[in-house]
């Protein structure tokens, strides 16, 4: 039973993609103008815009360039940019040139905000379900309730005005440049750090304290507390274990959403990282470069999502050892 589960989440995943890339495909299509038009200018003439859209191969069938750019994408080769370095244009660059070292930036960038706010949201969940309705309880979910009401770019904003316009303490802008030192680096980086680290650390605090009361209301829970055991090790050494599916299924949402969900706050901060060469992708019409980098978004969330899922089935007794 578990095993016929978990392929058939890895057979989910795989036509979640295969939907998603069709999706992509025509998402970009429909967009107005093209590459060709961006680097030939307004006084361009339909002689040169069709002897450059056919250099780019921009004037085959819709279908014809799908399944060729999907046969590329199934043997891992993104293929090339039709801009170039996004913005400069002139073309012939390798998407794989363009997307190494921003991808290097964002994972660095999910990186050290999972390394933060994972174990201290996850704290904050327990600590918070071993005392329902304390006072620490309730200003944990007043709080966290008003923090994921806020968007990420109204909490980017507000950080801006007050640690780099009014406190001068933090750079509004995220450069990747040569630091000196790990401090240096994390200096740079602090503002989209803490904008994110308050976005994830609110939903999954909050989804944490959630999951683990839930797993609290079972029977045998409500029978060990009527044998007096003391709550802190009924939710350490009992209920925590039980909660450990739905606790990894947030950890992978959010994941996901560090990697594929980072648009605006790369974008407020000016940050290089694979969302902001995205919105660049599209300013120029690069759509191969915009295809390429939705796919990494897509596949990325979807893995992290089917980890979290087999995690459930595995962490769940019944289904490892069926009767």
């Amino acid at each position: 039973m578990m095993w016929r589960m978990v392929l058939r989440r890895v057979g989910i995943g795989i036509v979640t993609l295969w939907v998603v890339s069709v999706l992509m495909f025509a998402g970009t299509e429909i967009l107005p103008g093209d590459v060709a038009q961006i680097m030939l200018g307004q006084d361009a003439t339909p002689e040169n815009l069709a002897a450059l859209r056919g250099a780019l191969g921009l004037d085959k069938p819709a279908v014809v360039r799908y399944f060729e750019w999907l046969g590329d994408m199934a043997r891992f080769d993104l293929g090339m940019s039709l801009a170039g370095t996004t913005g400069s244009g002139g073309g012939g660059t390798t998407i794989e040139v363009l997307i190494g070292a921003r991808l290097q930036n964002t994972l660095l960038l999910a990186g050290v905000v999972a390394a933060i706010s994972v174990p201290l949201s996850v704290a904050l969940g327990l600590v918070a379900a071993m005392f329902p309705t304390s006072p620490f309880d309730r200003a944990v979910t007043f709080t966290t309730l008003c923090l994921v009401a806020v968007p990420e770019f109204f909490v980017a904003t507000l950080l801006v005005l007050i640690f780099a316009v009014q406190l001068n303490w933090l750079p509004a802008i995220a450069t990747m440049r040569e630091f000196e030192s790990v401090g240096q680096m994390l200096r740079s980086m602090a503002l989209p750090i803490i904008t994110l680290c308050v976005v994830l650390l609110a939903q999954m605090a909050r989804m944490t304290r959630a999951a683990v009361l839930n797993v609290m209301s079972s029977p045998y829970i409500e029978m060990a507390i009527l044998k007096g055991v003391p709550r802190r090790r009924i939710i350490l050494r009992h209920a925590l274990f039980n909660a450990i599916g739905p606790v990894v299924n947030i950890i992978a949402l959010n994941l996901a959403y560090l990697v594929s969900g980072v648009v605006i706050v790369e974008t407020i901060f000016a940050f290089p990282g694979l969302a902001k060469l995205m919105v660049d992708g599209v300013q120029v019409r690069d759509m191969p470069l915009v295809q390429a980098c939705g796919m990494i978004f897509c596949a990325t969330y979807v893995v992290l999502i089917l980890i979290s899922d087999i995690a459930s089935i595995v962490s769940n007794p019944r289904l490892r050892h069926p009767r």
